[in-house]
């Protein structure tokens, strides 16, 4: 080989990656661009190869929320500016009804606007063709029903009733308040307004009875476990139903001796004493679904997955799965009685006891903060009306 042509020999590859290592420098710069503060985040930094992996799948589970395209959304799928404002379609379709009049599909409406995955087709009760729920029939309790469904189908076949009942079911536009047991309720005579919506929702053990002028005497419903359920059968309000939300599998076990009227067994594992006795017939007696707090905690809280496992800080209250069961059942949606301020320690934590704000301990189960941030982007879109500010 002649001298020249082994002078091109070697020339020639190194000219070829010459230009390819240019290339792809340019290519790269045309891409990205210039750096914003998302892309500082990204600066190399000596990480090894398996911290490198990690970033870049965090960064694309970024992208897919949007936070680099438009960076309109939170990591939860929420707008992140938020108004009152109604887009001009939904503007066009209420802004010409009477104040007071119910709106159609208004809080489905405007809970889609600020967040594009919200599905509205989610039924309030478990019904006989539960086992079709294929987003919770995965899940153990409470984010669904897996191993509880031979218990389920027994309490179902008695309970026979799977609605709010034949007037409300028949309503074209439903207007519903969850009633929360904040003290934030006290002294505020907001009974008579709680009282006009179509569907009221209890939560717990909270008395009705001695304190209508502050919270109303109407009840259409009590969501609650075995542990918050109240104990007293005489406290509980007439023609109204009563909602199981399990929490465990053995609410369940629970559940299906109050629903048969059998005596109560098998207490241990309960966290405090239940109710022995619930004076509401199968058919007054209702399964909440669990999906409500599936996607409470999951798709809007953003609490951790835990594989599906109850665990610390990954359980939404009561009052927030009530709500998200609302936003998905009901029209418009109001609450009352919410909220913890604990810059005012000597407040009372509950309407209908002298315990103060300053008792609340830091919840093994509960997220509040993350909770409160949630809820505050409801009220903020006026997807829900908070008749006590306390949000």
């Amino acid at each position: 080989m002649k001298p020249t042509h082994k002078l091109l020999f070697v020339l020639c590859p190194m000219l070829v990656l010459g230009f390819i290592y240019y290339s792809s420098g340019k290519l790269h710069i045309h891409v990205w661009g210039q750096k914003t503060q998302f892309d500082a985040d990204l600066t190399p930094v000596a990480l090894t190869k398996g911290a490198e992996v990690k970033r870049t799948t965090e960064l694309e589970a970024d992208i897919t929320v949007g936070r680099i395209v438009g960076s309109e959304y939170d990591k939860q799928g929420f707008l992140l500016k938020l108004d009152t404002k109604l887009p001009l379609d939904l503007r066009y379709k209420y802004g010409n009804l009477s104040e007071g009049v119910c709106k159609p599909g208004f809080a489905a409406a405007k809970m889609t606007t600020i967040y594009p995955k919200f599905n509205k087709l989610a039924p309030m009760f478990l019904d006989r063709n539960f086992k079709h729920l294929a987003v919770v029939s995965n899940y153990l309790p409470p984010f669904g029903f897996k191993t509880q469904e031979r218990i389920i189908d027994s309490i179902l076949t008695v309970t026979k009733s799977y609605g709010l009942g034949d007037e409300l079911d028949s309503l074209s536009c439903k207007r519903c308040i969850i009633v929360g047991n904040g003290g934030i309720l006290a002294n505020k005579s907001l009974g008579s307004r709680i009282d006009d919506y179509d569907v009221v929702v209890r939560l717990n053990e909270a008395p009705v009875s001695g304190y209508g002028k502050d919270v109303g005497t109407k009840t259409t419903m009590r969501i609650t476990y075995p542990e918050g359920a109240i104990q007293k059968p005489e406290r509980y309000e007439k023609d109204s139903l009563f909602v199981f939300s399990a929490f465990k599998p053995l609410d369940f076990k629970w559940l299906r001796q109050m629903v048969f009227k059998e005596k109560l067994r098998g207490t241990e594992g309960f966290w405090k004493s239940v109710a022995q006795y619930v004076p509401r017939e199968p058919t007054e007696m209702r399964i909440l679904n669990p999906y409500f707090i599936q996607e409470a905690a999951f798709q809007f809280i953003g609490l951790p997955r835990n594989n599906g496992i109850m665990g610390k800080g990954n359980i939404p209250t009561l009052g927030t799965v009530a709500i998200t069961m609302a936003l998905h059942n009901c029209d418009e949606v109001a609450v009352a009685g919410f909220g913890y301020d604990m810059n005012t320690p000597h407040a009372p934590l509950h309407y209908y006891e002298t315990v103060k704000m300053s008792a609340i301990k830091e919840s093994w189960t509960h997220n509040i903060s993350k909770e409160k941030e949630f809820l505050r982007k409801l009220v903020k879109a006026n997807v829900i009306s908070d008749l006590t500010n306390g949000i």
